[in-house]
Formats: structure tokens, C-alpha cells, sequence
């Protein structure tokens, strides 16, 4: 029987990542810019670290660590498509490739793993598997750095069932359960980066979002439910071996 994955995974960037951009430079220089700001600063590992970057698209956060002086980065990526892209835009450190496969095969050999918008991707079966792989692939003290679509977040049907290919959705509470369980420590969770380039609209935005989150809280506080929520459109998630 024919699985969707087998289909769209093929062409991924253009029917879904790349399919409003004219440009794939564009594209990879906007990505580039908000994983530069949103996940390095989670790293804090030396620049010689061990990292690899799982499905890695076109190699965006490869890009924002090796401009960053990381010496030793890789992305790996299911989609032919993707690493032809990346490529052809100079990256030469992504390569193709099945996640799972490339982990068991490099046990214990990396100092972060980072995956950004991917673990949506997998059931749930499929998503512990690929946890408890990517614990045996980080090196003692190692961590995994993840980015996923948040549940708890304001019209969150935009960035969760804004791709037929997601399987699965988290807000804080249940990232933090699925991590602890998958046997690692220090399971940290913050909000993802909101940031317009347009310093007027991003003035704007800031003070629109002030507002929006005070409703938020109100509306919780008032069904007797804690307030304390991330409300971001995605999850940033930090773990430790």
C-alpha cells in the first residue's frame, strides 16, 4: 500500500516550505535569521562541538552555525529535494538520508542534536523511538535542542494542521512528559522567538501581543485554570543526557 510519506516527502520544499518563496536564497536567508536567534543562544556548547541537525531541510541552522564559527556541523535530511537545494546554495554539509538509520549508526558521537520542526512529523510510537535513538546518539551531558508547533498557542491550527504531514502536537506540559519518559534530564521549555524585521511593525506587534496574552491570562484565571503557559505558535525545547 502506498504511504503518504513516500509522496510528499519527495518534493517537500516546493509543495510545502518553499512553495510561496520565488527565491531559494530568500527562502534560506529568512530561516537563517530567526534559528540564529532563536537557537543558538540554547547551545552553549563550545565552537569545536559535535552537532548535527536532523531534518535538516536546506540547511538553515547548518548555515547560522557555521557563520557562527561552529566548526564540526552536519544536517541530515529524508528528502532528496531538500539536500538538493541545500547544495546548490553551497551547503555542502547536508546530506541525504533516513534519521533513524544515521543515528543508530553514530552512537554516542554528538555533542547537540538539534531538530528544528520535526518531531511533529512522526506518530507517537515513532516519535518515542526517535527519542530514546537521538539519547544514545548525544555523548555523555550531550543535549537535543527541538523546535515543534505549540498546542497552547492562539490560533494554533495555523502552525499544527498547517502541514498534512505533522502526526503529533505538544504544549509544555506534555513535551515535558514525553522527554522525561524518553530518559533525559534537565528537560527545559521556552517560548520560541516572535520577530518582525520591520522595526514599526515589529513596535507594533509587540505591544498587539502584550495585549492578546493579558486576555489570555484573564480568560484562564477566570475557568480556574493556571496561567502559567507558553503561548508562542511553537515550542523550543531543551534536554539534557
Amino acid at each position: 500500500m502506498l504511504q503518504y510519506r513516500e509522496i510528499f516527502y519527495k518534493q517537500y520544499f516546493s509543495s510545502q516550505l518553499g512553495r510561496n518563496e520565488t527565491s531559494f536564497q530568500k527562502n534560506l536567508e529568512k530561516e537563517a535569521f530567526q534559528l540564529k536567534n532563536e537557537i543558538l543562544p540554547l547551545i552553549k556548547k563550545g565552537k569545536d562541538a559535535e552537532i548535527v541537525d536532523l531534518g535538516c531541510g536546506i540547511g538553515a541552522l547548518v548555515k547560522s552555525l557555521i557563520d557562527a564559527g561552529y566548526t564540526s556541523t552536519s544536517g541530515i535530511d529524508v528528502s532528496e529535494q531538500m539536500v538538493e537545494v541545500a547544495q546548490a546554495l553551497g551547503i555542502l554539509q547536508v546530506k541525504q538520508g533516513d534519521v533513524s538509520d544515521f543515528l543508530r549508526q553514530h552512537k554516542s558521537s554528538f555533542d547537540v542534536i538539534t531538530g528544528i520542526d520535526i518531531i511533529e512529523h512522526f506518530t507517537k510510537d515513532e516519535l518515542v523511538q526517535l527519542l530514546i535513538l537521538i539519547k544514545e546518539a548525544l555523548k555523555p551531558n550531550g543535549v537535543a535542542i527541538f523546535r515543534t508547533p505549540n498546542v497552547d498557542a492562539p490560533y494554533a491550527t495555523i502552525f499544527a494542521n498547517g502541514d498534512f504531514t505533522h502526526e503529533n502536537y505538544l504544549n509544555s506540559s506534555s513535551a515535558k512528559q514525553v522527554m522525561l519518559n524518553c530518559g533525559f534530564s534537565g528537560v527545559e521549555i521556552f517560548p520560541s522567538l516572535i520577530q518582525i524585521q520591520n522595526p514599526v511593525k515589529e513596535w507594533f506587534r509587540k505591544r498587539v501581543w502584550a495585549l492578546l496574552k493579558l486576555r489570555i491570562k484573564i480568560e484562564l484565571f477566570a475557568s480556574g485554570r493556571s496561567s502559567k503557559i507558553v503561548m508562542t505558535p511553537n515550542l523550543l525545547i531543551r534536554v539534557t543526557k
